[in-house]
């Protein structure tokens, strides 16, 4: 079954209550949910934007999400790197994921986005 972001805010924000405790007892009950990579960039936007959540918080909740023994994400390592990324260098959990998935590859990344520059591990080609 997918997972959808609403469903990790209502459980992570607690809030609004009534949805949060049905989220809640939905993640604990589940046996296998299978989260997008496009669902991890939401729940990011929502929880820093929406929520005011700071980068630290955002990247330990994240990591809380991945590690919940139910939920599969196809490219766990790339996410995991993504929102390493998006804590440490400071850049958006977009670019993050996109730095981590040209490390897997041949590390060039085409864009006029600068703040891939403080990724030492991909080089940004600016057309």
């Amino acid at each position: 079954m997918l997972l959808d972001t609403n469903i990790l805010v209502r459980h992570l924000t607690g809030e609004p209550a009534d949805q949060a405790t049905r989220a809640s007892t939905f993640l604990r009950d589940a046996t296998s949910l299978e989260l997008p990579a496009l669902i991890v960039a939401e729940l990011v936007y929502v929880l820093e934007s929406v929520n005011e959540q700071t980068r630290p918080q955002v990247a330990a909740l994240v990591r809380a999400v991945l590690a919940h023994p139910p939920v599969h994400a196809a490219e766990e390592p790339a996410l995991l790197r993504a929102i390493e990324l998006y804590e440490t260098a400071r850049v958006h959990f977009a670019e993050g994921y996109l730095a981590a998935i040209a490390e897997q590859r041949d590390g060039l990344v085409a864009s006029f986005d600068r703040d891939l520059d403080r990724i030492g591990s991909v080089t940004r080609v600016e057309p």
